[in-house]
């Protein structure tokens, strides 16, 4: 009879590309995963994984046990959902991942309070990019995960995920205070057609949606300069180098130095979502995290313009 904690051991070593990385991610110790590999080797007769440099990898043979213990892994965690749900306690360690803005803004705000109201509860907080999110929770390496959406910027989700929206978020277009738009109510594109950008990464979710900020106006964004991190992009727009385009969601306090002017003719709004595998969706666990993560808000969050 196959282990299904010892395949779930096996799985976690194929996503992560060693025994060491697999037991970090799973909370046991090495020893106690080599034991469980060396444990399924035994019941299938099979060698399942294959020494490759400093790391390891599946043998044939341990890729078609992954692939077809899927399913079986997946009916666990169905199961196993649904048992806790006749219990209603909210238990268990959940592997939480999200994009910075709502690990400040969203997660941060809650989750003491979560954990409060529910002692038996544990989360395990991640920080990553909304698409590397959907392959972490998609391929069993992480519980939840909180994404965003901007706009018509389409982000995939396989078809074993569900996703709920629990929030919805707007930018504001920041300008250094002595810019010439600093005092207007508002700016469209075509307002903006001529000034310098301080962008996030090519490739990024955000950095998609400025370029289609500019669909009809027949230009696209200049861009001057690229940070991550959009308090870099409030430093750099700061020192007079640009404008930037920053959500409201989990912005800190502006400096004296810029200003935020909303932005219209598209709004840039971005929704807030919730995924998880559907095998979870009977957990009172998830429940819990997905409805404190809701909250109680009906519209928007963050900030308004110029705080």
């Amino acid at each position: 009879m196959i282990d299904l904690a010892a395949l779930a051991s096996l799985r976690a070593v194929d996503a992560h590309g060693s025994v060491v990385a697999a037991a970090a991610a799973l909370g046991f110790t090495p020893s106690a995963v080599s034991q469980q590999v060396k444990r399924l080797e035994k019941q299938t007769g099979v060698a399942l994984l294959e020494r490759v440099g400093r790391g390891v990898m599946l043998t044939e043979q341990g890729r078609r046990l992954i692939d077809d213990g899927a399913r079986l892994l997946a009916e666990l965690e169905e199961i196993e959902s649904g048992l806790q749900r006749a219990t209603g306690t909210v238990t268990g360690r959940l592997r939480v991942a999200a994009f910075s803005t709502a690990m400040r803004g969203l997660v941060a705000r809650c989750v003491r309070d979560l954990l409060d109201r529910h002692p038996d509860l544990s989360l395990v907080l991640t920080e990553r990019e909304p698409w590397d999110t959907v392959d972490l929770v998609a391929s069993g390496q992480q519980d939840l995960g909180i994404v965003h959406t901007w706009g018509d910027v389409p982000i995939h989700l396989p078809d074993h995920l569900a996703a709920t929206t629990v929030a919805r978020d707007v930018a504001d277009v920041i300008v250094p205070r002595s810019h010439h738009l600093a005092g207007r109510a508002r700016v469209s594109p075509r307002d903006l057609v001529d000034e310098p950008w301080i962008a996030t990464p090519e490739g990024s979710i955000c950095r998609q949606w400025l370029m289609r900020m500019y669909d009809g106006t027949g230009h696209s964004p200049r861009i001057s300069h690229v940070a991550m991190e959009f308090d870099s992009h409030l430093a750099l727009v700061g020192a007079g180098l640009g404008i930037a385009l920053v959500p409201r969601l989990g912005r800190t306090v502006l400096p004296d130095t810029v200003v935020a002017v909303a932005a219209h003719r598209p709004v840039p709004s971005r929704e807030i979502t919730v995924v998880h595998r559907r095998s979870m969706s009977d957990s009172p666990a998830v429940r819990a995290v997905v409805t404190a993560l809701r909250g109680d808000r009906q519209g928007g969050v963050g900030s308004d313009p110029g705080t």
